[in-house]
């Protein structure tokens, strides 16, 4: 059974899915169910991979590393980071070189933060 914006992974071919509607059944892809990935909330290694949010005048901008930035290479980065605002979902993609961080142009009370790094899996705030 899934939940609402659970986020599976392929082990396979590595499609990530994140679940909209809740429903009984299994997520298959290439023939064989698909990985629920934990959402981590505790950093233990050198790079840094919770996500912190920063409120400023009408905006939100989530980072990820606070004391130093996630690395951004071509074999190591954040591929995107989502905002959720008062039940309501943002995402910003990411690509190797970019900054680790997202500026979102909402306001609300309820926000929680996640991430994911292309090795070291799935992050909350």
């Amino acid at each position: 059974m899934t939940k609402k914006l659970q986020v599976y992974k392929c082990e396979i071919c590595g499609n990530i899915v994140s679940v909209l509607h809740a429903a009984g059944g299994i997520l298959v892809c290439c023939g064989q169910p698909m990985t629920l990935m934990a959402e981590k909330i505790e950093d233990s290694a050198v790079e840094k991979h919770v996500p912190f949010i920063i409120k400023a005048e009408g905006k939100v901008i989530v980072k990820v590393g606070e004391n130093a930035a996630h690395p951004m290479e071509e074999k190591h980065y954040i591929e995107w980071i989502e905002l959720q605002v008062d039940g309501k979902s943002y995402y910003r993609f990411l690509k190797p070189g970019d900054k680790p961080e997202a500026v979102f142009c909402v306001d609300g009370d309820e926000m929680i933060a996640r991430e994911y790094c292309n090795v070291h899996g799935l992050w909350k705030s």
